[in-house]
């Protein structure tokens, strides 16, 4: 089905205003309509990722609240195993897993190693095992939140020129269409310059809200990153004062 037709049924109910915008859209040329649903396509994919993202995001805070309460008030390590899996929208939750699985196994290795007495020295790599294992979560909790941002990123610094390219074309043709007429008054090109001005307008309604949430998300994943380190700091020094001893 045409979009054409469809603004066209759409403009009958239309206000004045919205006529003559309508009217600029489905008059402009091939190359500027296909501009404008370009940067249409943009437009609506970028609320979606922001939408998604935003959902993503306070799931993700609420749940490393909820994992952090549970933590500090529970001494069974493996009743905060069990929550742990219950919060897998949580990065702090999924740090603690990694580093919790890895102690399990340093753990297994030491029952069945009949050469050592206590628990592992600090000097052997049961430290380092335990940190790179939450290093390496830390890491992929983060790629995971990150994900989609980098089509935001993309919107907000190309749609602006998308519809800048929009805009010089239709002026070029408006102009070039100046050539064959026999007035050359302002009155003759101002149609279609304001038709081409409308593409301009559509690539900064698309890039303001990407580059908006692209800072906001950009800013929660690191304060997001921030507390997974720190918690992974926490939860090592813990570890090496009861377990790895």
């Amino acid at each position: 089905m045409s979009v054409i037709p469809v603004l066209a049924q759409i403009a009958g109910t239309a206000t004045p205003e919205q006529e003559d915008l309508l009217a600029m859209v489905t008059g402009s040329g091939p190359v500027v309509q296909g501009v404008l649903y370009l940067l249409v396509f943009f437009s609506i994919a970028s609320w979606g990722v922001i939408l998604h993202k935003f959902r993503q995001i306070v799931v993700a805070r609420r749940q490393s609240e909820r994992f952090l309460e549970s933590f500090w008030e529970t001494r069974n390590l493996t009743a905060i195993h069990t929550t742990s899996q219950e919060l897998k929208q949580s990065p702090v939750a999924q740090v603690f897993r990694a580093g919790y699985q890895e102690l399990v196994r340093l753990e297994r290795a030491r029952q069945q190693s009949s050469d050592e007495e206590g628990g592992f020295s600090t000097e052997l790599p049961g430290v380092s095992n335990v940190e790179r294992a939450m290093r390496r979560a830390v890491g992929t909790e983060t790629t995971r939140l990150e994900k989609a941002l980098t089509f935001l990123a993309t919107t907000a610094s190309a749609t602006p020129f998308i519809g800048l390219f929009g805009t010089v074309w239709g002026i070029m043709n408006a102009f070039r269409g100046l050539s064959v007429t026999q007035s050359s008054s302002i009155q003759a090109v101002a149609p279609g310059i304001s038709e081409a001005l409308v593409a301009t307008a559509t690539g900064l309604f698309a890039a303001i809200p990407a580059v908006m949430a692209y800072n906001y998300f950009s800013r929660q994943i690191r304060v997001l990153s921030v507390e997974m380190e720190n918690f992974g700091n926490e939860f090592l020094n813990i570890a090496e004062r009861h377990f790895l001893k």
